[in-house]
């Protein structure tokens, strides 16, 4: 199996190389790229899920329904997408950008840093059971928006949702979150 790659960046969002992702997920992690994605049924519902409890970063704490890193060179687009198919199995459509700018910096309690810009997308679920990865998720449950805003209080939430939704709150409900302006994405990513 490759090794997977993560983006790092500078200040300013521009890539800056690439580094192994395991190797650089410690107490001083490098910024890098990264993203968040909510996904959302007719009903409103968001897909939440537990991340697996042997993660080596954030071991099963709740979150929204997908987190990863853009390879070098793939656009969000093509990294939400792999993504939400390596770990959950599920189809999707109607990807939208909704917080392009956010990033953060967050300690574990062992310590590990994650220090991502970290854009965040909404897409629409296409059908089908999500079939979780068991090496990536622990559990997946559909939750109302009222739920989730709730989740964001809770010590088990993970800390960049808790920031996310301190973000999305106001924008009202998943289905109103506007369409924000691709050319606000770090340089070093497409949409």
């Amino acid at each position: 199996m490759a090794t997977e790659e993560i983006v790092l960046l500078n200040p300013a969002g521009e890539a800056i190389g690439t580094a192994p992702k395991a190797a650089s997920h410690h107490q001083d992690t490098p910024y890098h790229l990264a993203f968040s994605c909510y996904v959302t049924d007719g009903a409103g519902r968001v897909l939440i899920t537990r991340r697996a409890l042997d993660k080596a970063t954030f071991p099963g704490v709740w979150t929204n329904t997908c987190c990863g890193h853009p390879a070098p060179g793939e656009g969000l687009r093509e990294a939400v997408t792999r993504r939400l198919g390596d770990e959950l199995g599920l189809t999707v459509t109607d990807l939208t950008l909704v917080l392009p700018e956010f990033d953060y910096r967050a300690t574990a309690p062992d310590g590990v840093v994650e220090h991502e810009r970290c854009p965040v997308v909404r897409a629409r679920w296409a059908g089908g059971e999500p079939r979780p990865n068991p090496d990536e998720v622990a559990d997946a449950q559909w939750r109302t928006w009222e739920e989730c805003l709730k989740l964001a209080d809770d010590p088990d939430a993970s800390p960049w949702y808790r920031m996310q939704m301190a973000q999305l709150a106001p924008l009202g409900a998943p289905e109103q979150w506007p369409a924000a302006d691709p050319s606000r994405l770090p340089p070093a990513l497409s949409w």
